[in-house]
């Protein structure tokens, strides 16, 4: 038997399925019930997540539980993990990623650039909020909390104009008639991970390390471990307006990123190349860091 943890919503659900489906493809004998776990960033709805931000918020819950031994696995999205492990945990598997892009979600079907001045944007990413305000400074961005179904409800009941969404969560929902447009790369770099699940495990673990490790899709690994090393290198979670995106041809690892000021008003781009992860992420931070990333966060 192995026990998963999961919050709540149904995309937390879905993600947490999907893992369970796959692995009994591989040990079909093996039962695999759910503890749900409701966490404090799914509790604290009436704030903007960067004021009850800080590492955990959407995880803090399940990692407990792992730790004390009452579940064995949990399944995350990606982008909502610290990028430093959680004591005595692991990412013990990533399978392949999804679409990492943002979707943007209009019901009058305006897209971006046609979007009429001072129409009002939902978001609560920092990292989305900047890179919108750069290409349309005259939109009003405001926060948005709450899951998915109660986003597209929000929006179609005309409290906001357009909201953005990360593609993978409405695509695995089915809700893809919802999008409006997909959100280039070349305009809005998504978070370091976005788009892909993490299982985590205790460590030391090697019975559940064993039966996840088929699940393992390097090239998602090798990607991800760039862009989240970048954010690291940085010394920021979540709350911080940065973008990254990796690739992978043949062993050659490219990784672009996106540093910005809050309000939209300056952004680094920059790009990087290698085949050791943690070494191109931690390289593109250093150069951005050296061109001035800390003074574009003082910007108010």
């Amino acid at each position: 038997m192995l026990t998963f943890a999961t919050r709540p919503s149904a995309l937390a659900r879905w993600q947490t399925d999907h893992i369970i489906g796959l692995l009994q493809t591989i040990h079909p004998d093996v039962e695999c019930p759910i503890e749900v776990f409701t966490t404090h960033g799914d509790r604290v709805l009436d704030k903007p997540l960067p004021e009850i931000g800080g590492k955990g918020l959407f995880t803090a819950e399940l990692e407990d539980a792992l730790r004390a031994g009452r579940v064995d696995a949990a399944v995350h999205s990606l982008k909502d993990l610290p990028t430093e492990d959680s004591p005595g945990l692991m990412v013990g598997v990533i399978p392949a990623r999804a679409d990492a892009r943002d979707a943007w979600v209009c019901p009058l079907g305006h897209t971006l650039e046609t979007l009429p001045a001072g129409a009002v944007v939902g978001t609560s990413s920092t990292r989305r909020r900047a890179q919108l305000l750069a290409r349309r400074p005259d939109l009003q961005l405001e926060s948005i909390r709450g899951n998915v179904d109660t986003r597209l409800r929000k929006v179609r009941e005309g409290q906001y104009d357009a909201i953005v969404l990360a593609a993978a969560g409405l695509v695995r929902l089915g809700l893809e008639d919802h999008i409006t447009a997909y959100l280039p790369f070349e305009e809005m770099l998504p978070a370091p991970g976005q788009g892909a699940l993490a299982v985590q495990c205790r460590a030391d673990d090697e019975t559940t390390l064993a039966r996840l490790r088929p699940l393992e899709h390097l090239p998602t690994r090798l990607t991800v471990t760039a862009e989240r090393s970048f954010l690291a290198a940085l010394g920021g979670g979540c709350s911080l307006p940065v973008g990254a995106y990796a690739t992978l041809t043949g062993m050659l690892i490219t990784l672009r990123g996106v540093v910005a000021a809050p309000d939209g008003s300056r952004i680094l781009s920059l790009q990087e190349g290698g085949t050791d992860p943690e070494q191109v992420g931690h390289t593109l931070a250093q150069r951005a860091l050296a061109e001035g990333a800390f003074k574009l966060w003082e910007v108010v």
